[in-house]
């Protein structure tokens, strides 16, 4: 089995939509899976996860199952030391987060004042479950840290959301505290990563990320990388974000 997780198009927040930009990339994106045999697509249900999707689903004539649990990972807010508002959970400064060893520990990552001090767990599992529950109708059913193959295939999913949500479910994939992924990875605009089942032993299979935030198909085009969800490579560089 395998699964597609895309990050939707170069985002306009202020309609939940995409830029000019955006859309561009989501009709480079769709040229890309159009040629792929895919057996389900996924769709967030904001708008600019659906928007990126609509020119897939257009294109290959298919339909997408919104799930309510893709939506980005932004309804558990935090109390961020450096900030007097309360933000999302996965955005910190690293000289704030890094210092707290159990951050790093995909066992104790939640068992922090800050995390306890707000709904994350709770979000966190409805995103888990959610992601398991999806996967054992695809005959892969959670056990421990494995899953157990009811119906071994090499079916392709896709999965159009957030970065936010992909870090979460990426993180109970592969045993990973997502802050780990939240602060070190990033997946730009449209950008694809691959994961698959592997069964080396009949009936126990593990997922393994074969490649993540691939933009190949905008490389192809000459079409530049959006920055959304990238901070300035140095502090004052003109035309990227500190905040």
């Amino acid at each position: 089995m395998q699964l597609l997780i895309i990050r939707h198009g170069d985002p306009d927040y202020s309609i939940d939509s995409l830029t000019k930009k955006g859309w561009r990339e989501a009709e480079l994106l769709a040229d890309r899976l159009s040629k792929l045999d895919i057996k389900a697509f996924y769709v967030s249900p904001l708008g600019r996860a659906k928007d990126t999707a609509s020119l897939t689903l257009k294109k290959m004539k298919r339909e997408a199952v919104e799930l309510p649990w893709m939506q980005e990972f932004f309804r558990a807010d935090i109390a961020r030391p450096d900030v007097k508002e309360r933000t999302i959970a996965w955005d910190w400064l690293p000289q704030d987060w890094t210092v707290e060893n159990k951050y790093y520990d995909k066992e104790r990552w939640l068992d922090t004042p800050i995390m306890q001090n707000s709904t994350i767990e709770k979000e966190y599992q409805w995103v888990v479950h959610g992601l398991d529950q999806l996967l054992a109708e695809h005959g892969y059913v959670r056990e421990g840290n494995c899953y157990r193959v009811e119906k071994a295939n090499a079916d392709r999913i896709v999965l159009i959301c957030h970065f936010g949500v992909e870090c979460v479910m990426l993180s109970h994939l592969l045993g990973i505290s997502p802050m780990v992924l939240w602060h070190g990875f990033c997946a730009a605009p449209t950008s694809v990563t691959t994961i698959n089942t592997e069964e080396r032993r009949k009936g126990i299979a593990s997922f393994r990320v074969s490649s993540f935030g691939d933009i190949s198909h905008l490389y192809v085009a000459d079409e530049p990388p959006a920055f959304h969800a990238r901070f300035c490579e140095f502090y004052g560089k003109e035309g990227e974000r500190a905040d």
